[in-house]
Formats: C-alpha cells, structure tokens, sequence
C-alpha cells in the first residue's frame, strides 16, 4: 500500500511545481515587460517596442469562438476609435481556447484586426488567463511597465447596464499622469490555452 502512494505524491508534486512556474512565469502588476513579437493576419511582424512612442499599449486576448469575445468586440471597438487619437495603440490577439470536446458551436466572426500569439509566448508572459482580458502597458524607461490586467468592464452580458468601466478608468487616469487606480479586476471569459 505505501509504495502506490509514492507515485500519486510524486504527480501531485510535479503538477504543484509547473503550476507554480507557470504563475512565476507571468509578470505581476507593476513589473516590466522588455518586448514581444506577434504576426498579422498577413503573416508580417509586430514588435510590441514598435509603441514605444505611444502613451499605452492595450493587450487584448480574444477568440472567436468565445460569446464573450463577440459580445464586447462592439465596446472594444468604440474604445480603439475613442483612445486612438489620444495616443494608446490596442493589440487584439486571437488566442487558443479550451472547449469542450464535441461542441457543436460555431465560431463567430470578430470584426478587430487580430493579431497571432502561436507560441503562446504573449499570454504566458503576461498572465492572461481568459479571453476578453485586457492588458494595459505603459512605455518607460526600461521596456512596458503593466499597469491593469482584468476585465474590461463589470458587465460582459450587457453594454447598456455596465456601471464601471474598468479599461476606460484606467486609460483617462493614464493619460492624465496619475496612477492606474485599479490594478485588476477578474474578467469573464473562455480560458486561454497554456504550453
């Protein structure tokens, strides 16, 4: 009997290790990202320090096969239009998601210029766990400095009932010299891929 137990402790152990480097792994609020590489839908490059000169980066993690991704790209959209002029730059990413085995649902259509993360590099580093989660990184000195990971906003369902725009709060407090505010807030959403 105790020797059936050895190999359960020692998966239990294993699984406990990668789960902790995976976590370690993803940059915390506040920490410096130097530069990631991410493909068009035309296979050319996008370096993340190509936005240097812009006064934030918005990461994005979508799929089209997600009811939430579909649900805000309306709202993320309006946001891209509105914060564009104002110097912040978004990056969609179309991420791998799990589903369930034998689902019969069909992926949607995003209307955002997505961009591709194949290695999963992006969303590791930056500890996204779920689509429809945002990113916000700002230029400094030393690479991008994450200033919000979470939800875009409190109501993924329904655009007319939102009561806080997380993303929003967090751009106008930015753009305005002051700190963040909020620093993360749980988004809603399908679970990204993991390597």
């Amino acid at each position: 009997m105790y020797f059936r137990r050895i190999p359960l402790l020692t998966a239990v152990a294993l699984l406990a290790v990668t789960m902790a480097v995976g976590v370690a792994r993803a940059q915390s609020v506040g920490s410096t990202v130097a530069d990631f590489t991410l493909k068009t839908a035309t296979n050319s490059n996008v370096s993340l320090k190509s936005y240097a000169g812009k006064k934030a980066v918005v990461v994005v993690f979508l799929n089209p096969a997600c009811p939430f991704s579909l649900a805000y790209q309306g709202r993320l959209a309006a946001l891209n239009s509105a914060y564009d002029a104002k110097g912040v730059e978004f990056l969609f990413i179309n991420a791998p998601i799990y589903t369930e085995s034998g689902s019969s649902t069909a992926p949607g259509k995003l209307d955002l210029p997505t961009l591709t993360d194949g290695s999963l590099q992006v969303s590791t580093l930056l500890g996204a766990t779920k689509t429809t989660e945002v990113v916000v990184l700002q230029p400094t000195a030393g690479g991008f400095a994450i200033r919000y990971r979470g939800a875009v906003d409190d109501n993924p369902q329904v655009a007319g009932s939102v009561q806080q725009a997380y993303l929003k709060q967090v751009l106008d407090n930015l753009l305005a010299g002051r700190p963040a505010g909020v620093e993360e807030k749980r988004a809603a959403g399908l679970r990204i891929k993991t390597q």
